[in-house]
């Protein structure tokens, strides 16, 4: 291995320490409580270190929200793979996404909530948001009548997801009702009388 190679593995291994050191602390106690002070004192090393990777706090949460981003896909892709008919699918990708939202609440915040400085719902947005995207569009096609735009469905249909994870997150929707809601939520975008 040259001096190169190994200049560049050690690069990004404290870049992925940081970005992990980022999520798990704002898992245990929000984003707020994320600085680049306390991440130099998480993982020992100096804030400069941090900054000739990062350029700050915004920095990372970008960078957290596409691991983010990476990790819906795949949830997101088996719930697909899972699921029957043309019904299934948007309940299985449903359940996989609000799921996700409330198992990850500050994953899903630095990927949905907070602004990082990430295009979306455009071509520009990175391949990671483009994936999550392709596989909510993928779960709505099906459904999709011949007269609906399947792009602006899916961004009602993830709307409406969004919806869901954050009022039921900030107490805004009791959680005892959030399978009837997704259900219902479900059940307008694939009618079971159409289903496949």
């Amino acid at each position: 291995m040259t001096m190169r190679t190994r200049r560049e593995r050690e690069r990004a291994e404290r870049a992925r320490l940081i970005v992990t050191a980022a999520r798990d602390l704002a898992e245990a106690e929000g984003w707020d409580a994320v600085t680049t002070r306390r991440l130099s004192a998480e993982i020992g090393y100096s804030q400069p270190v941090l900054y000739s990777h990062f350029r700050g706090k915004g920095a990372i949460m970008t960078a957290v929200a596409l691991e983010g981003s990476e990790e819906l896909t795949a949830a997101l892709r088996a719930a697909t793979a899972a699921a029957g008919g043309a019904y299934g699918r948007p309940a299985a990708v449903g359940g996989a996404y609000t799921d996700f939202g409330r198992r990850r609440p500050a994953l899903y915040d630095a990927m949905f909530t907070h602004l990082v400085g990430l295009p979306f719902a455009t071509p520009e947005a990175p391949a990671p948001l483009r994936a999550a995207f392709a596989e909510l569009r993928r779960a709505v096609e099906p459904v999709a009548h011949e007269d609906d735009d399947p792009a602006l469905l899916t961004e009602t249909f993830w709307a409406g997801l969004h919806g869901l994870v954050t009022l039921t997150r900030n107490g805004r929707l009791p959680p005892e009702a959030h399978e009837s809601r997704l259900a219902l939520l479900v059940g307008r975008l694939a009618p079971r009388d159409r289903a496949g």
